[in-house]
Protein backbone atom coordinates (compact mmCIF):
# COMPACT_ATOMS: atom_id res chain seq x y z
CA UNK A 1 0.00 0.00 0.00
CA UNK A 2 1.51 3.43 -1.20
CA UNK A 3 0.33 6.83 0.27
CA UNK A 4 0.55 10.71 -1.07
CA UNK A 5 1.81 11.71 2.09
CA UNK A 6 5.32 10.16 2.17
CA UNK A 7 6.40 13.04 4.45
CA UNK A 8 3.27 13.02 6.77
CA UNK A 9 3.73 9.21 6.81
CA UNK A 10 7.33 8.80 8.23
CA UNK A 11 6.80 11.30 10.67
CA UNK A 12 3.30 9.43 11.84
CA UNK A 13 5.13 6.21 12.24
CA UNK A 14 8.19 8.04 14.14
CA UNK A 15 5.42 9.40 16.69
CA UNK A 16 3.69 6.59 17.00
CA UNK A 17 6.58 4.32 17.39
CA UNK A 18 7.30 6.83 21.06
CA UNK A 19 4.00 5.17 22.12
CA UNK A 20 3.15 1.70 23.76
CA UNK A 21 1.01 -0.99 24.03
CA UNK A 22 -2.34 0.83 24.88
CA UNK A 23 -1.12 4.01 24.35
CA UNK A 24 0.24 3.54 20.80
CA UNK A 25 -3.52 2.14 19.99
CA UNK A 26 -5.58 5.45 21.60
CA UNK A 27 -3.01 7.67 19.74
CA UNK A 28 -4.00 6.12 16.58
CA UNK A 29 -7.62 6.06 17.19
CA UNK A 30 -7.59 9.72 17.87
CA UNK A 31 -5.93 10.01 14.97
CA UNK A 32 -8.51 8.70 12.72
CA UNK A 33 -11.54 10.35 14.56
CA UNK A 34 -9.67 13.53 13.56
CA UNK A 35 -8.99 12.47 9.73
CA UNK A 36 -13.36 11.81 10.41
CA UNK A 37 -13.99 15.11 11.62
CA UNK A 38 -12.07 16.63 9.23
CA UNK A 39 -13.76 14.56 6.54
CA UNK A 40 -17.41 15.96 7.60
CA UNK A 41 -16.19 19.75 7.31
CA UNK A 42 -13.91 19.95 4.44
CA UNK A 43 -14.89 17.06 2.55
CA UNK A 44 -13.51 13.57 1.31
CA UNK A 45 -10.05 14.59 -0.53
CA UNK A 46 -8.75 16.53 2.63
CA UNK A 47 -9.61 13.70 4.99
CA UNK A 48 -7.89 10.99 2.25
CA UNK A 49 -4.49 11.52 2.95
CA UNK A 50 -4.90 11.48 6.34
CA UNK A 51 -6.39 7.79 6.46
CA UNK A 52 -4.08 6.34 4.04
CA UNK A 53 -1.15 7.73 6.21
CA UNK A 54 -2.85 5.66 9.26
CA UNK A 55 -3.16 2.84 7.22
CA UNK A 56 0.27 2.59 6.07
CA UNK A 57 1.17 3.26 9.84
CA UNK A 58 -0.43 0.12 10.93
CA UNK A 59 0.76 -1.79 8.37
CA UNK A 60 4.57 -0.94 9.22
CA UNK A 61 3.97 -1.39 13.12
CA UNK A 62 1.59 -4.61 12.97
CA UNK A 63 4.31 -6.39 12.00
CA UNK A 64 5.89 -5.63 14.89
CA UNK A 65 3.84 -5.24 17.73
CA UNK A 66 3.36 -8.01 20.31
CA UNK A 67 0.28 -9.91 19.88
CA UNK A 68 -2.12 -8.25 22.01
CA UNK A 69 -1.06 -4.82 20.38
CA UNK A 70 -1.13 -6.21 16.96
CA UNK A 71 -4.97 -7.24 17.47
CA UNK A 72 -5.36 -4.15 18.77
CA UNK A 73 -3.40 -2.45 15.48
CA UNK A 74 -5.64 -4.61 12.80
CA UNK A 75 -8.82 -3.75 14.96
CA UNK A 76 -8.29 0.10 14.51
CA UNK A 77 -6.78 -0.67 10.89
CA UNK A 78 -10.42 -2.45 10.28
CA UNK A 79 -11.72 0.90 10.68
CA UNK A 80 -9.15 2.74 8.88
CA UNK A 81 -9.41 0.64 5.97
CA UNK A 82 -13.30 0.96 6.55
CA UNK A 83 -13.74 4.80 6.39
CA UNK A 84 -10.77 4.63 3.43
CA UNK A 85 -13.04 3.05 1.34
CA UNK A 86 -15.88 5.44 1.61
CA UNK A 87 -13.66 8.79 1.23
CA UNK A 88 -12.59 6.97 -2.01
CA UNK A 89 -15.79 6.21 -2.95
CA UNK A 90 -17.22 10.10 -2.11
CA UNK A 91 -13.90 11.49 -3.90
CA UNK A 92 -15.01 9.45 -7.13
CA UNK A 93 -12.24 6.90 -7.30
CA UNK A 94 -12.91 3.90 -9.43
CA UNK A 95 -15.48 1.34 -7.82
CA UNK A 96 -12.43 -1.20 -7.33
CA UNK A 97 -10.47 1.15 -5.31
CA UNK A 98 -12.76 1.33 -2.64
CA UNK A 99 -13.74 -2.13 -3.16
CA UNK A 100 -9.63 -3.14 -2.29
CA UNK A 101 -10.22 -1.03 1.05
CA UNK A 102 -13.55 -2.89 2.23
CA UNK A 103 -11.88 -6.28 1.33
CA UNK A 104 -9.23 -5.25 3.63
CA UNK A 105 -11.39 -4.29 6.36
CA UNK A 106 -12.74 -7.09 6.27
CA UNK A 107 -9.81 -8.98 6.23
CA UNK A 108 -8.86 -7.42 9.53
CA UNK A 109 -12.38 -7.47 10.73
CA UNK A 110 -12.42 -11.85 10.40
CA UNK A 111 -8.44 -11.52 11.91
CA UNK A 112 -9.46 -10.18 15.06
CA UNK A 113 -12.97 -11.90 15.32
CA UNK A 114 -14.68 -8.97 15.08
CA UNK A 115 -18.32 -10.24 13.44
CA UNK A 116 -20.13 -7.37 13.75
CA UNK A 117 -17.63 -5.31 11.77
CA UNK A 118 -17.91 -8.08 9.22
CA UNK A 119 -21.19 -7.02 8.90
CA UNK A 120 -21.12 -3.28 8.81
CA UNK A 121 -18.37 -3.46 5.97
CA UNK A 122 -21.00 -5.52 4.27
CA UNK A 123 -23.92 -2.86 5.10
CA UNK A 124 -21.47 -0.03 3.49
CA UNK A 125 -20.31 -1.95 0.55
CA UNK A 126 -24.31 -2.51 -0.17
CA UNK A 127 -24.19 1.31 0.29
CA UNK A 128 -21.65 1.36 -2.52
CA UNK A 129 -23.31 -0.81 -4.70
CA UNK A 130 -24.63 1.27 -7.96
CA UNK A 131 -28.49 1.24 -7.67
CA UNK A 132 -28.34 -0.59 -11.14
CA UNK A 133 -26.99 -4.10 -9.46
CA UNK A 134 -29.99 -3.88 -7.12
CA UNK A 135 -29.81 -7.85 -6.68
CA UNK A 136 -26.19 -7.71 -5.46
CA UNK A 137 -27.09 -4.98 -2.78
CA UNK A 138 -30.05 -7.08 -1.58
CA UNK A 139 -27.49 -9.65 -0.92
CA UNK A 140 -25.04 -7.74 1.05
CA UNK A 141 -28.02 -5.93 2.90
CA UNK A 142 -29.52 -9.30 3.75
CA UNK A 143 -26.45 -11.00 4.40
CA UNK A 144 -25.74 -7.82 6.57
CA UNK A 145 -28.50 -7.98 8.30
CA UNK A 146 -28.88 -12.04 9.25
CA UNK A 147 -25.62 -13.43 9.03
CA UNK A 148 -24.13 -15.45 11.67
CA UNK A 149 -23.26 -12.44 13.68
CA UNK A 150 -24.99 -9.52 16.10
CA UNK A 151 -25.02 -6.04 14.71
CA UNK A 152 -25.46 -3.87 17.71
CA UNK A 153 -29.61 -2.43 17.29
CA UNK A 154 -28.46 0.68 15.39
CA UNK A 155 -26.31 -1.04 13.17
CA UNK A 156 -28.68 -3.20 12.44
CA UNK A 157 -31.42 -0.80 12.30
CA UNK A 158 -29.55 0.67 9.38
CA UNK A 159 -28.69 -2.65 7.82
CA UNK A 160 -32.38 -3.43 7.68
CA UNK A 161 -33.62 -0.19 6.30
CA UNK A 162 -30.79 -0.80 3.10
CA UNK A 163 -32.52 -4.39 2.53
CA UNK A 164 -35.63 -2.17 2.17
CA UNK A 165 -33.91 -0.05 -0.70
CA UNK A 166 -32.77 -3.18 -2.70
CA UNK A 167 -36.46 -4.47 -2.17
CA UNK A 168 -37.85 -1.56 -3.85
CA UNK A 169 -35.18 -1.43 -6.34
CA UNK A 170 -35.60 -5.60 -7.31
CA UNK A 171 -39.29 -4.45 -7.92
CA UNK A 172 -40.69 -6.29 -4.21
CA UNK A 173 -43.77 -5.79 -3.49
CA UNK A 174 -44.65 -2.54 -0.92
CA UNK A 175 -45.99 -4.79 1.65
CA UNK A 176 -42.76 -6.42 1.17
CA UNK A 177 -40.62 -3.25 1.85
CA UNK A 178 -42.43 -2.36 4.18
CA UNK A 179 -41.83 -4.84 6.58
CA UNK A 180 -38.63 -4.27 6.23
CA UNK A 181 -38.45 -1.01 7.34
CA UNK A 182 -40.73 -1.76 10.05
CA UNK A 183 -37.76 -4.43 11.43
CA UNK A 184 -35.91 -1.64 10.98
CA UNK A 185 -37.79 0.59 13.41
CA UNK A 186 -38.00 -2.26 15.97
CA UNK A 187 -34.06 -2.66 15.64
CA UNK A 188 -33.79 0.96 16.58
CA UNK A 189 -36.31 0.82 19.52
CA UNK A 190 -34.08 -1.51 21.59
CA UNK A 191 -31.39 0.46 21.01
CA UNK A 192 -29.67 2.63 24.28
CA UNK A 193 -29.27 6.44 24.14
CA UNK A 194 -27.79 7.71 20.79
CA UNK A 195 -23.84 9.00 21.52
CA UNK A 196 -22.10 11.62 19.48
CA UNK A 197 -20.81 9.53 16.06
CA UNK A 198 -16.97 8.74 15.94
CA UNK A 199 -15.04 6.37 13.79
CA UNK A 200 -13.63 4.13 15.85
CA UNK A 201 -16.78 4.08 18.67
CA UNK A 202 -19.59 2.40 18.70
CA UNK A 203 -21.16 1.34 15.29
CA UNK A 204 -23.68 3.85 13.89
CA UNK A 205 -23.64 5.33 17.76
CA UNK A 206 -25.87 8.41 16.10
CA UNK A 207 -28.34 6.69 13.96
CA UNK A 208 -31.14 8.06 15.14
CA UNK A 209 -34.97 7.92 13.99
CA UNK A 210 -34.61 11.01 11.51
CA UNK A 211 -31.45 9.20 9.38
CA UNK A 212 -33.94 5.93 9.44
CA UNK A 213 -36.51 7.97 8.57
CA UNK A 214 -34.78 10.21 5.42
CA UNK A 215 -33.73 6.51 3.96
CA UNK A 216 -36.70 5.24 4.04
CA UNK A 217 -38.00 7.74 2.17
CA UNK A 218 -34.87 7.02 -0.19
CA UNK A 219 -36.76 3.49 -0.60
CA UNK A 220 -40.00 4.47 -1.28
CA UNK A 221 -38.11 6.73 -4.20
CA UNK A 222 -37.01 3.82 -5.71
CA UNK A 223 -40.37 2.25 -5.25
CA UNK A 224 -42.02 4.98 -7.24
CA UNK A 225 -43.91 6.30 -4.00
CA UNK A 226 -42.30 10.06 -4.76
CA UNK A 227 -45.36 11.62 -2.68
CA UNK A 228 -44.85 10.09 0.33
CA UNK A 229 -40.64 10.37 -0.47
CA UNK A 230 -41.32 13.90 -0.52
CA UNK A 231 -43.81 13.98 2.46
CA UNK A 232 -40.85 12.32 4.80
CA UNK A 233 -37.70 13.65 3.43
CA UNK A 234 -39.43 17.37 3.99
CA UNK A 235 -40.57 16.74 7.57
CA UNK A 236 -37.33 15.29 8.49
CA UNK A 237 -35.08 17.69 6.91
CA UNK A 238 -37.13 20.41 8.61
CA UNK A 239 -37.11 18.83 12.65
CA UNK A 240 -33.63 16.91 12.14
CA UNK A 241 -30.26 17.26 12.82
CA UNK A 242 -28.45 16.35 9.85
CA UNK A 243 -24.00 16.79 9.18
CA UNK A 244 -23.56 18.89 6.34
CA UNK A 245 -22.57 15.62 4.52
CA UNK A 246 -25.98 13.96 5.10
CA UNK A 247 -28.26 17.37 4.35
CA UNK A 248 -26.82 17.95 1.22
CA UNK A 249 -26.77 13.92 0.50
CA UNK A 250 -30.75 13.88 1.30
CA UNK A 251 -31.39 17.38 0.47
CA UNK A 252 -30.39 15.76 -3.69
CA UNK A 253 -32.59 12.88 -2.94
CA UNK A 254 -35.54 15.38 -2.01
CA UNK A 255 -34.63 17.05 -5.25
CA UNK A 256 -35.25 13.64 -7.36
CA UNK A 257 -38.39 12.76 -5.55
CA UNK A 258 -39.77 16.19 -6.31
CA UNK A 259 -39.32 15.76 -10.00
CA UNK A 260 -40.72 12.44 -10.04
CA UNK A 261 -43.56 13.91 -7.92
CA UNK A 262 -43.91 16.35 -11.15
CA UNK A 263 -42.52 19.52 -9.52
CA UNK A 264 -40.36 20.44 -11.61
CA UNK A 265 -39.34 23.89 -10.84
CA UNK A 266 -39.34 22.95 -7.00
CA UNK A 267 -36.94 20.11 -7.80
CA UNK A 268 -34.57 22.42 -9.44
CA UNK A 269 -34.59 24.99 -6.43
CA UNK A 270 -33.78 21.60 -3.54
CA UNK A 271 -31.25 20.56 -6.14
CA UNK A 272 -29.42 24.29 -5.98
CA UNK A 273 -29.94 24.25 -2.46
CA UNK A 274 -28.04 20.73 -2.22
CA UNK A 275 -25.45 21.98 -4.93
CA UNK A 276 -24.51 24.80 -2.60
CA UNK A 277 -24.14 22.37 0.15
CA UNK A 278 -22.22 19.69 -1.44
CA UNK A 279 -19.76 21.75 -3.98
CA UNK A 280 -17.30 23.10 -1.36
CA UNK A 281 -16.54 20.08 0.15
CA UNK A 282 -16.83 17.77 -3.11
CA UNK A 283 -19.37 15.60 -1.41
CA UNK A 284 -19.45 13.15 -4.28
CA UNK A 285 -22.78 10.84 -3.49
CA UNK A 286 -24.71 14.34 -3.02
CA UNK A 287 -23.09 15.17 -6.35
CA UNK A 288 -24.15 12.16 -8.15
CA UNK A 289 -27.68 12.51 -6.64
CA UNK A 290 -27.93 15.97 -8.06
CA UNK A 291 -27.08 15.23 -11.49
CA UNK A 292 -29.64 12.40 -11.44
CA UNK A 293 -32.07 14.42 -10.60
CA UNK A 294 -30.77 16.75 -13.56
CA UNK A 295 -31.49 14.13 -15.89
CA UNK A 296 -34.49 13.61 -14.43
CA UNK A 297 -35.84 17.04 -15.58
CA UNK A 298 -34.42 16.52 -19.28
CA UNK A 299 -37.80 17.08 -20.13
CA UNK A 300 -38.26 20.33 -18.18
CA UNK A 301 -34.86 21.75 -19.73
CA UNK A 302 -36.65 25.03 -20.66
CA UNK A 303 -37.95 25.88 -17.35
CA UNK A 304 -35.72 28.58 -16.09
CA UNK A 305 -34.88 26.90 -12.70
CA UNK A 306 -33.75 23.80 -14.08
CA UNK A 307 -31.61 26.04 -16.46
CA UNK A 308 -29.92 27.22 -13.44
CA UNK A 309 -29.31 24.49 -11.99
CA UNK A 310 -27.92 22.93 -15.28
CA UNK A 311 -25.46 26.20 -15.74
CA UNK A 312 -24.36 25.55 -11.68
CA UNK A 313 -23.39 21.86 -12.25
CA UNK A 314 -21.84 22.29 -15.42
CA UNK A 315 -19.80 24.98 -14.37
CA UNK A 316 -18.69 22.71 -11.59
CA UNK A 317 -18.49 19.44 -13.15
CA UNK A 318 -19.12 18.43 -16.66
CA UNK A 319 -22.57 16.91 -16.60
Amino acid sequence: MSSPGGGRLTAQIVDASRYKDRYLVDHLRAALDEAARADGSTGPRNALPKAMDILCVIDVLAHEASDTVRKDLLAIGARAAEFTAFLHRDAGAPPHVALYFYDRAAEWATVTGDGPMQAYVLLRKAQAIDRRDAARMLDLAHAAAHGPWKLPPRARAEALQQHARALALTGSRPDTIAHSLDQAHKALSEAGPAEPPTCTGPLCAGYNTDRLMAQSAISYREAGQSTQAVDLLQQHLTRGVFAPRDRAFFSAHLAGALAAAGEPDQAATTGLTALRLAAGPGFGQALAEIRRTLGDLRPHARRPAVRELRQALTTLTPV
